[in-house]
């Protein structure tokens, strides 16, 4: 659980208030429960009227991090396969 601290001075408050209430039809009392419940940024208040939601940002991987993912997991697949046939007897004949 996060333990957030913020100290907002009451100018400040006042002018997202007004900020929010330019914004949406939200009445002053309402706008400042959504300005607290959203640690008073007066964008995702806006956001959350509008119905929108914060992307996440995907990774960026390059060809070679591509690479040598699939190089792994295609290593770690074929010494599971190995193992599991040396537990059971199992030889392969070449």
């Amino acid at each position: 659980m996060d333990d957030k601290i913020t100290f907002v001075e009451n100018v400040e408050i006042e002018d997202k208030v007004q900020i929010v209430l330019r914004q949406t039809d939200y009445t002053e009392a309402v706008t400042r429960e959504k300005l607290k419940e959203f640690d008073y940024d007066h964008l995702k208040v806006i956001r959350n009227y509008l119905g929108l939601t914060e992307k996440k940002a995907l990774p960026v991987k390059s060809v070679n991090q591509e690479i040598y993912k699939q190089l792994r997991s295609r290593l770690n697949d074929n010494m599971r396969d190995y193992n599991a046939r040396k537990e059971r007897g199992e030889t392969k004949n070449l």
